[in-house]
């Protein structure tokens, strides 16, 4: 069976229609520069979910009209505009009223205070604790008495709070092998910290014990080692 080498790498279109195409696609190129240019000026990485929505909507219109030549160009202008003049009432909104602010971009939300979870905040959030462990590894976390606040920013980064190297308390360590040798009967007595929610507590030796705070059971040896920064 002979190849047809010209339907395998043109298609049904003829030359023209790449020639089309390229000049499709450095417009389109040029007008999504221009709609993100109008955005503003912040990183991907600090786009807030409400901006992600904007940016992959700027994406979807993009994208058919760079070689459906049924697709006129007016069309993603169109698009583009509303997209656009949108964000921009959005954003205007959102700064005259504290409430628009908060349902369109949510808030931040205080993960650990004083060295230990906040139970009820990080149950609103879908964020697994290996996850979040790793994010506090990645800043040169060791346990949780060595952090005095951490907060999940609404762009999803983690904004970490030292306590001073005096200041720093036992802590639930959160390096895999230490955290890993969870117990729930204590075999020597001393200074435990509860998987679960970071509480320390002392408890004697050859005793099950449930967590005051959290009444979770499982139980790890709290360190105190200072942050290595």
């Amino acid at each position: 069976m002979m190849i047809e080498w010209t339907q395998l790498i043109v298609g049904d279109e003829d030359w023209d229609f790449l020639i089309e195409i390229s000049v499709r696609t450095l417009l389109m190129y040029i007008i999504i520069l221009t709609g993100l240019r109008l955005l503003g000026k912040r990183g991907v990485k600090q786009l807030s979910v409400f901006e992600m929505v904007v940016i992959i909507s700027l994406g979807s219109a993009a994208g058919d009209p760079m070689f459906y030549k049924e697709i006129g160009l007016m069309v993603p202008v169109v698009i583009f505009t509303i997209i656009v003049g949108a964000y921009k009432l959005t954003t205007f909104l959102m700064a005259k009223n504290k409430r628009i602010e908060d349902l369109v971009e949510g808030k931040a939300t205080y993960l650990i205070e004083d060295g230990e979870f906040s139970i009820s905040e990080f149950k609103k959030e879908s964020l697994a604790q290996d996850e979040f462990f790793a994010e506090l590894r990645q800043q040169g976390v060791s346990h949780l008495g060595q952090v005095k606040t951490a907060i999940l920013e609404t762009s999803g980064n983690v904004s970490i709070f030292f306590f001073e190297k005096e200041d720093i308390k036992l802590g639930l360590p959160i390096l895999p092998r230490l955290f890993e040798n969870a117990i729930e009967k204590i075999i020597h007595s001393g200074h435990y910290a509860c998987t679960f929610c970071g509480n320390v507590d002392e408890i004697p030796a050859q005793m099950a014990m449930e967590c005051e705070r959290c009444g979770h059971k499982e139980w790890v040896s709290a360190i105190s080692e200072r942050r290595i920064s």
